[in-house]
């Protein structure tokens, strides 16, 4: 009996830690956690500005990167999507509008990045 217990126990547990994390797609604008700030308080208009230039820059790749959403939200990447978005931005051609698409696991207010592509 306690071990039916246990068992149920521990599959309550998994339930709910899956509960916690879920697999999405985000669609926003890619910009460094330096000036996330602007886009939170500025919107979707100072998000779209923010600028390859300064999104490359030493200390905004220090600060790591994540994704502003329509609904003025910031998501942090992880360490991977930190790494795939310097890629990227190493790769485009664009000034600014840093459009992106990220598809990977969500945890509270970090995003466990599979894949990212600039649009």
């Amino acid at each position: 009996m306690s071990s039916t217990k246990s068992v149920l126990c521990c599959l309550s547990l998994a339930a709910g830690l899956a509960g916690m994390a879920s697999a999405e797609q985000l669609t926003g604008i890619l910009i460094d956690k330096t000036c996330s700030s602007k886009a939170v308080t500025g919107g979707q208009a100072a998000a779209e500005k923010h600028d390859r230039n300064c999104a490359m820059a030493a200390s905004c790749q220090r600060s790591g990167y994540g994704v502003y959403t329509s609904d003025g939200k910031w998501v942090a990447f992880d360490d991977a999507g930190n790494k795939q978005a310097i890629a990227a931005l190493k790769a485009s051609q664009k000034a600014d509008d840093l459009k992106v698409t990220v598809d990977g696991t969500v945890q509270g207010d970090t995003i466990k990045v599979a894949t990212l592509k600039l649009q």
